[in-house]
């Protein structure tokens, strides 16, 4: 198998071990990679100018940073993020990062030509806490700036809101009444992940048994084989992606994407 699930409890969300776990996945997980795939795709069709001001909204270890810069040379890119661990991960590749919430930014009005802000709106408070950063997002922005959104999407099992780890799934029609509030128009909003994604479904299942939370954790850990699959997944990941930049509908896709422009 590509990834499994540990005999042990996955780590949970806001400690040293989940961020160790989400920096080895990140640097070597088909998953990953295919997300950063499909995320270059999206902003490939923005526009983007030759320069500009990039905010990673809950950079974690900086890794969508650093591939960022990679891919436009002549930015600059800064990420917050609340977890200490998670800050001390992404200096040690010399990014520029500080302390800060999502709700709070410590950015001026309209500075900022694009905030990418994967994996995060799902853990803000849910009592709002996703509309007030998306309202920061639109505050930072320059008008027509873009802002990319990843989040996880309702699929099967099902997920309620889990108010002990203030986590959620969206369903595209939610993420979008979110984002028109804020004053974004959306050009591209589906779900990929789809067929990956069914591996899932055991997982949580399994999870599920001995975790009476909606919220498991990362139940993946790193392949340590191989195997030609991770390679073969990344592409179906790319295809899917390709699919939904073009409106195809994907059910049971468990991961939605928004690319979105601020209206003037």
């Amino acid at each position: 198998m590509v990834e499994k699930v540990t005999a042990r409890e996955p780590p949970k969300i806001f400690t040293p071990e989940y961020y160790a776990r989400m920096r080895e996945l990140e640097s070597s997980s088909w998953w990953n990679e295919g997300m950063r795939d499909i995320a270059r795709m999206l902003l490939s069709r923005a526009g983007l100018p030759a320069h500009g001001v990039m905010l990673d909204a809950g950079c974690g270890a900086g890794q969508t940073m650093a591939a960022f810069l990679e891919w436009n040379r002549n930015w600059r890119a800064v990420g917050v993020d609340l977890s200490l661990d998670a800050l001390a991960l992404a200096r040690q590749q010399s990014l520029p990062v500080c302390r800060a919430t999502a709700l709070r930014l410590p950015v001026a009005d309209k500075s900022v030509d694009l905030v990418v802000c994967l994996d995060v709106l799902q853990h803000l408070p849910l009592d709002g806490g996703d509309s007030v950063a998306l309202s920061e997002f639109a505050r930072i922005l320059i008008s027509g700036g873009v802002l990319l959104i990843r989040t996880n999407s309702q699929s099967f099992p099902r997920t309620n809101d889990d108010k002990a780890f203030s986590f959620r799934k969206y369903t595209r029609s939610i993420l979008r009444e979110r984002l028109v509030a804020a004053g974004f128009e959306i050009e591209t909003l589906g779900t990929c992940n789809a067929v990956p994604g069914l591996a899932e479904i055991p997982r949580e299942l399994r999870a599920a048994r001995y975790d009476r939370n909606e919220y498991h954790g990362i139940l993946a850990s790193p392949a340590r084989s191989a195997s030609p699959l991770p390679s073969i997944l990344r592409t179906w990941l790319r295809f899917e992606g390709r699919a939904m930049i073009a409106g195809l509908p994907l059910p049971l896709g468990r991961t939605l994407f928004a690319l979105c422009r601020l209206r003037k």
